[in-house]
């Protein structure tokens, strides 16, 4: 039977020895600064433990400007983005503008203002086919056009590129800026619905003033079609039409759909008005002699609805323009003067068609 060995505890030298002998053998490890470790092996693996920190870095810097580059180019399309736009690639008359008349005054300010500090805001346009055309910022670019002939830098604007072309939403963008940088007046707030509808943006004039000032009012939004009745009437003889008041272009229009606007048209054909004051004034004279209005049972302020019919152009010049509304029809002849003959002529070949 073969003997059992006996154990026995190792003694402190022992110990020590043993302490020594793993102290002595290289670390696995490469984040342990041991002297005992081989160089080539210690730089081997801080450089993979680097690389890999590396490559993790960098995923994570690509993915953000992989998304940044995204998000500016959604921002980019939706005009949100300003660029700088030279100004003699910019169609200032790409819309009929909404502002008649131009403060000089104003201007001055401007110019000033952008000498000291720049442009603080830029301008609207929209891409077209031989550049840009304005929607908004007709007097930021005016003043840099005034200003690039003594100074290069003016030569070009920051602008917002929208994707908006001709259409309801640019009327909408340059109303609304002229809005809220500076109250349109009551005229020129129904000038710009007529000539939106002249450049067959909108059906009708009360479309016109339902989009472009839909914020309003439905009380506003009448009154602005009556401004837009004067304009229709009279636009072509009023000399300082920006000047009515809310008032007086009320009871102006009130007498037109009462059948006062020839005596008015004869009125100011005259030429009399040198100011604004005058201006009235031949307008008041004028109502006097007109008949008396009608006085009609309200409707709850609906406004009437008045179908236009497509503009004719007469080969020896001119155009007539009709439109179509409860028991009426009016027909416009515009660009052609016609003798008293000749209208009366015309006056019974209707009476021989309507019979």
């Amino acid at each position: 039977m073969a003997k059992r060995r006996r154990l026995t505890a190792p003694d402190a030298a022992e110990l020590e020895q043993l302490e020594a002998g793993f102290a002595a053998k290289p670390s696995i490890s490469p984040f342990e600064a041991n002297p005992t470790t081989p160089p080539i092996a210690q730089v081997a693996a801080e450089a993979a433990t680097l690389n890999g920190m590396a490559a993790v870095t960098d995923r994570a810097t690509l993915a953000k400007d992989q998304g940044d580059a995204a998000r500016w180019r959604d921002a980019q399309d939706a005009g949100l983005v300003a660029e700088m736009v030279p100004i003699d690639q910019i169609d200032a008359d790409f819309l009929r503008r909404d502002r008649m008349v131009d403060d000089e005054e104003a201007m001055s300010e401007l110019l000033e203002s952008l000498r000291s500090n720049g442009l603080r805001t830029p301008i609207e346009v929209t891409k077209t086919e031989d550049g840009y055309g304005l929607i908004s910022g007709y007097r930021r670019l005016d003043a840099f056009r005034r200003l690039a002939g003594g100074d290069p830098k003016f030569a070009q604007i920051p602008a917002f590129v929208r994707q908006a072309g001709a259409g309801q939403g640019a009327y909408v963008s340059m109303v609304e800026e002229n809005e809220l940088r500076s109250n349109l007046s009551p005229y020129e707030r129904g000038r710009i619905a007529v000539l939106a509808v002249g450049q067959g943006v909108f059906p009708s004039t009360e479309a016109a003033v339902d989009v472009l000032f839909a914020a309003s009012s439905k009380a506003k939004r009448s009154k602005v079609r009556s401004f837009a009745v004067v304009h229709e009437a009279l636009g072509d003889l009023l000399q300082y039409p920006v000047a009515l008041s809310e008032k007086a272009g009320l009871r102006i229009a009130a007498a037109i759909r009462d059948g006062a606007q020839a005596k008015l048209r004869e009125a100011l054909s005259r030429g009399e008005a040198t100011d604004p004051k005058s201006e009235l004034t031949v307008i008041e004279a004028a109502l006097k002699d007109a008949p008396a209005p009608t006085q009609e049972k309200p409707r709850g302020g609906r406004p009437k609805q008045i179908q236009r019919l497509p503009i004719q152009t007469l080969p020896k010049g001119g155009e007539l323009r009709a439109e179509v509304s409860a028991g009426e029809l009016r027909i416009h002849l515009r660009g052609r003067t016609l003798s008293v003959d000749e209208a009366a002529r015309l006056l019974e070949r209707l009476v021989e068609h309507l019979g």
